[in-house]
């Protein structure tokens, strides 16, 4: 077994899906997994010139090799059902590829009622909160009791660990580090776990992981109530250049300048040896370069990139520098 995993390494948003169809493209992997969140995860992909925005559904289908959501996830099964027929109406096919670990839990409707009447937080009210509440008080739905779901369903030891083949496997995370539960600015936070251990209790060797590839915009954004974007027009301007709309609720995302101290913590606690940094073009647009934590102005982009390949752990062996959506 060999584990790749892709994390984000900010507060969601960085362009995971992206990263993750474009390691698929390699074709050199046998399996893909979501390993945490559930529908409250957007995550747009370029594919074949078309784009489509997933929830639940892992990059894998767009390969036909098996693509797993994980044990980690909750699932909407109505919204999973909508993101099955629109894909198909599209002509991507999930009868083969698309596989569900038994122990799954369910976000119900009444997790999604519940989660709806929330204005403290800001979440997406798609019920994940109340549904993983519900899974560690013992009191959840698992998919092995939806009949619809059984087509789909597997013994994700099965298939990992009893193939004649070793499995080479992605995973792909959803949301951001920073929205960790325990290491993002509480209550403010998401409601799974976002870093690599999160990934590596879905079922994969701990022993098998090869590469941890950390994403992250040049910039930051956020969706929520707490105020993250500060007064000044720059900030405006990235979030037009940026287009900075969430891919699932369709909120503004506010902005900032990349907080430096937090992605310095955040590649270190996640072993992260490859990173990619997204949306070159936006500050290239904007015509400005700046980082938080320390405050950093820069005469251009080659300046950025100058410092944050030097200033950044030695444990990272590669930086992309991305200004396209479909590409590192």
């Amino acid at each position: 077994m060999i584990t790749d995993i892709v994390i984000g390494l900010q507060h969601g948003d960085e362009g995971k899906g992206k990263v993750t169809h474009h390691l698929l493209k390699s074709g050199n992997y046998t399996h893909c997994i979501r390993f945490n969140g559930g529908c409250n995860a957007g995550h747009t992909i370029y594919h074949e010139g078309e784009k489509f925005v997933t929830h639940h559904i892992p990059a894998g289908v767009f390969f036909g090799i098996p693509s797993i959501i994980g044990p980690g996830c909750v699932l909407n099964v109505n919204k999973l059902f909508n993101e099955i027929v629109g894909l198909a109406e599209r002509g991507v096919s999930l009868a083969r590829t698309l596989k569900i670990a038994s122990n799954v839990h369910i976000i119900t409707e009444e997790h999604v009622n519940e989660d709806s009447k929330d204005e403290r937080i800001g979440t997406t009210k798609s019920g994940n909160g109340p549904a993983y509440r519900d899974k560690y008080a013992r009191r959840g739905v698992r998919a092995t009791d939806i009949d619809f779901l059984k087509p789909f369903l597997i013994d994700v030891y099965e298939e990992l660990h009893n193939q004649e083949t070793p499995p080479v496997i992605l995973m792909e995370g959803a949301q951001g580090f920073w929205l960790d539960p325990d290491w993002g600015d509480y209550p403010y936070v998401t409601s799974s776990h976002c870093g690599v251990a999160a990934a590596l209790l879905n079922g994969v060797n701990p022993r098998s992981l090869r590469n941890v590839y950390g994403v992250a915009k040049i910039y930051e954004t956020y969706v929520g109530k707490k105020q993250f974007q500060p007064r000044g027009e720059i900030y405006n301007e990235i979030q037009i250049a940026g287009e900075e709309f969430g891919a699932t609720t369709g909120r503004v995302r506010q902005c900032n300048w990349l907080n430096f101290k937090q992605l310095e913590q955040a590649i270190r606690m996640n072993g992260v040896n490859k990173l990619i940094f997204n949306k070159m073009d936006v500050l290239r647009q904007v015509g400005q370069w700046g980082i938080n934590n320390p405050t950093l102005y820069f005469a251009g982009e080659e300046e950025i990139r100058e410092f944050l390949t030097k200033s950044l752990p030695n444990t990272v062996q590669e930086i992309y520098f991305s200004d396209s959506p479909e590409f590192i």
